[in-house]
């Protein structure tokens, strides 16, 4: 947040942009609670049998608040806004698949992909995935088809909004809204205890337990597949030695590390970055990795290793005392871990993928293919533990070919396994997403991408009287 902030949807970075965003603008596919996807400004969609085209019916009647109608035109304009080596957009990666977007007719759109891509409905659900007026210079107007009309806009310092009186439909329960930044966590609270605001994201710890006893608030705290862990890189010493993972994951007191450190706002991890909150896309069938110091000595004597160094910064709540327990349950076991504590600063470049044993924090992406890609595809830029898995690869690839459920779903498990058995990554929870509101606030959605239901609470959330 600062001035930075940003009203063009391809460029939007904070969750303060993602607000304003989904106040002014909609997209063609909506995340719903329980990661259920929803038509918006596209009535409807479907795919060719391979998954290469996929043909989108825009919503008649809708006005951008210019009074304009929504047509093809502006949702092909907008889109393309994403393609190509040039493009500024943040998103591009998600959409990287699609060779371009064509009009078909004055409310139909067409988008013709280079590689197979059955997740691409998923993936217009994101935050920069918002239709703009087709041309448009000048996005400070806020020249949307959302339930809210920008009224005035100061980047850095506020936004103010009132009800668009031609939405196209329910919702829009405000009369209006004033979206401001409090950057510190104390402070943030501090304005929701005392009633200066109605609605805060992400409590911070210290916080959570203020604003649970406070009267007239509490707190809201959502189960996502974030999460964060230890990258044990596969290409060197200690960690190319299979039973040093091994040992490193049955080590983890992952019910514990939800219950004391996470404070209960966590869910256990499996050694993989599937967690429970993605739905029927998390692989239920896969067994529990157990806390088992014995299981831990044995593989750890296997590996003949006695002893290993532990880069740690902060670089999410909870990971050094994460890190301290299992030092302390290591410990008991007769293996020496050293934790080197270092600073966030810089940590991404100096650290990160290059000591041998080191921590990491990932974000929930929208689907379970694009959270596993990112970090474990074979050769990718930020497949941080160096595990190069050929079959990996393959299944990343052809589940996003595959538009059978069941059959897309086998590969996700088969993938999760691959993950769970074979790669450096030790995954000892999934973290909440945390954040506070009025107790007259009600109806925000469950919806796991993010702050207050992924911003979604605009449209959906009312106030009682």
């Amino acid at each position: 947040h600062g001035p930075d902030d940003q009203m063009d949807p391809i460029v939007f970075t904070s969750g303060i942009d993602y607000t304003r965003g989904r106040a002014t603008y909609n997209g063609l596919v909506q995340m719903r609670d329980n990661m259920m996807l929803a038509p918006e400004l596209a009535e409807e969609w479907s795919a060719n049998s391979n998954a290469t085209e996929y043909t989108f019916k825009i919503r008649k009647g809708v006005e951008f608040h210019d009074g304009s109608p929504l047509t093809a035109d502006d949702v092909v304009w907008s889109m393309n806004r994403h393609l190509g080596e040039a493009s500024p957009s943040v998103a591009k990666a998600l959409f990287q698949s699609v060779q371009e977007w064509k009009k078909v007719d004055g409310h139909t759109v067409k988008a013709i992909l280079k590689t197979p891509d059955s997740d691409l409905p998923a993936k217009l659900t994101e935050k920069q995935a918002k239709i703009a007026k087709m041309g448009t210079e000048d996005f400070k107007k806020g020249n949307g088809t959302g339930p809210f009309v920008l009224e005035s806009f100061e980047a850095g310092v506020r936004s103010t909004h009132v009800r668009n009186p031609n939405y196209w439909r329910d919702g829009a329960n405000f009369e209006a809204l004033e979206i401001t930044a409090i950057t510190d966590p104390l402070a943030r609270a501090n304005a929701l205890i005392a009633g200066d605001v109605e609605l805060i994201n992400q409590v911070d710890s210290k916080s959570i337990p203020r604003v649970e006893e406070a009267e007239g608030v509490r707190v809201i705290s959502t189960p996502t597949s974030a999460y964060t862990g230890i990258c044990i890189l596969k290409n060197t010493a200690p960690g190319e030695n299979d039973d040093f993972v091994k040992g490193m994951q049955y080590i983890q007191d992952r019910e514990r590390i939800v219950r004391s450190i996470l404070k209960g706002h966590g869910t256990v991890g499996n050694d993989h970055p599937v967690g429970p909150a993605f739905g029927p896309d998390h692989c239920a069938d896969l067994a529990q990795r157990p806390f088992d110091p014995d299981k831990a000595k044995f593989h750890l004597e296997k590996s003949g290793v006695t002893s290993a160094e532990l880069f740690v910064a902060p670089v999410r709540l909870g990971i050094e005392e994460i890190c301290l327990l299992m030092q302390a349950n290591l410990k008991k076991i007769g293996f020496d871990l050293r934790i080197k504590k270092v600073p966030t600063d810089g940590y991404w470049g100096a650290v990160w993928m290059k000591e041998p044993m080191n921590v990491v924090s990932w974000n929930m992406r929208p689907t379970a293919n694009a959270q596993m890609a990112i970090q474990f595809a074979p050769g990718a830029a930020w497949n941080d533990t160096f595990w190069n898995n050929e079959r990996m690869g393959e299944l990343l690839t052809a589940q996003l070919a595959e538009t059978d459920p069941a059959k897309r779903h086998g590969m996700l498990c088969e993938m999760q396994t691959l993950i769970h058995n074979g790669s450096g990554m030790v995954i000892p929870c999934h973290v909440n997403e945390v954040d506070g509101a009025s107790n007259k606030i009600q109806g925000i959605p469950n919806v796991p991408f993010g702050s207050l239901g992924a911003y979604e609470w605009i449209e959906f959330a009312w106030m009682d009287a």
